[in-house]
């Protein structure tokens, strides 16, 4: 059972950390923000200082994404018609998988659960802070 719970911490971790890449990079180089570039950085680096070493490695060692099931692109990917989808699709991502983490810590590591809920709340303030800057409603 552990080495399954593993799988989801590990499949979830690189989940967020790519779309919080993502993010970045669009703040970085799509708008030019500074501030938001830098706040998603640090969630990004507070995502992982929450794993030690060990912990990675042992996710890794359960890693098999050559058997994964849901490792198909699927067609609602393909469907982005610019970068706000790309920004707001991620947003989600990163949301959804820190989530994941948030709860299955509760069974691994108690103690950092709390984490976890202080970045997604942090991520549901940077995600309204893009809204405001591409002055979008919640229609997206």
């Amino acid at each position: 059972m552990k080495n399954k719970i593993l799988r989801i911490a590990d499949a979830n971790f690189n989940r967020a950390k790519e779309a919080l890449r993502v993010i970045e990079d669009i703040f970085r180089f799509f708008t030019g923000d500074k501030l938001l570039t830098q706040k998603t950085r640090l969630i990004r680096h507070e995502l992982s200082s929450i794993f030690s070493k060990k912990m990675l490695k042992e996710m890794v060692s359960q890693r098999n994404s050559l058997h994964d099931i849901g490792r198909n692109v699927d067609y609602l990917e393909l469907k982005k018609k610019d970068i706000q989808d790309i920004l707001f699709a991620n947003f989600q991502r990163a949301k959804e998988s820190i989530r994941v983490l948030e709860e299955i810590f509760k069974i691994i590591n108690k103690n950092k659960v709390g984490k976890f809920k202080k970045m997604r709340y942090n991520l549901y303030f940077l995600e309204r802070s893009a809204r405001e800057k591409f002055n979008l409603h919640n229609n997206r």
